[in-house]
């Protein structure tokens, strides 16, 4: 469990930055090369390497060279963690009465 909590904390900061969730993006419908991923954001290359070296410590992107250029694609490992962890909320989301019923039966439990 505490290595899909530190798992967890590296993606949601990685997906802090609307430039990181773009790249994300980006690299979830296809390959981007780091040069394609600059330009689109309008980075600098220094830039641009900082973000995806944060995305790439949190396991987002995989990063896979082909000639001289290297392009990112989408890690969906990663994505099924965030998925795992958001699905144990999946029962408390609903209409405002089903979230309000939920908590009193929680704090029922508590006494």
């Amino acid at each position: 469990m505490a290595d899909e909590s530190n798992d967890l904390d590296a993606i949601f900061e990685a997906l802090a930055n609307k430039h990181r969730r773009a790249i994300v993006y980006a690299v979830g419908l296809q390959p981007h090369s780091i040069t394609q991923l600059a330009d689109m954001r309008d980075l600098s290359l220094p830039a641009i390497h900082k973000h995806i070296k944060i995305l790439e410590s949190a396991g987002l992107v995989v990063r896979r060279k082909m000639g001289r250029t290297n392009f990112l694609t989408l890690d969906p490992r990663s994505l099924q963690v965030l998925e795992d962890w958001l699905q144990q909320y999946h029962t408390y989301w609903g209409s405002a009465q089903a979230t309000l019923q939920n908590y009193a039966h929680y704090l029922e439990e508590k006494r």
